[in-house]
């Protein structure tokens, strides 16, 4: 005797409009794309500061660039919210 599942249905696939408001709305407790590049800034300015003690100074170069990045982020989106 040969038992199968039944055939689940598919959903069907969302809309791009859904999927764009879907990527603004985040999930509870995540915080939105300007907390993690905070938390980003804030944990690379660590990791950069122990690379430098270190004197591992290609990898503090990196991490100050990522550090960079991240705060170009926050001040680009801020700017966006003020106009």
């Amino acid at each position: 005797m040969h038992l199968s599942k039944p055939e689940r249905k598919r959903k069907p696939a969302p809309s791009r409009r859904a999927q764009q408001r879907s990527s603004t709305n985040e999930p509870p407790g995540e915080g939105g794309p300007d907390e993690a590049a905070s938390f980003i800034v804030e944990s690379l300015s660590g990791l950069a500061a122990l690379a430098a003690r270190h004197k591992l100074d290609h990898l503090h170069y990196l991490l100050a660039m990522a550090r960079l990045e991240a705060e170009e982020h926050i001040r680009l989106r801020s700017r966006r919210r003020l106009s």
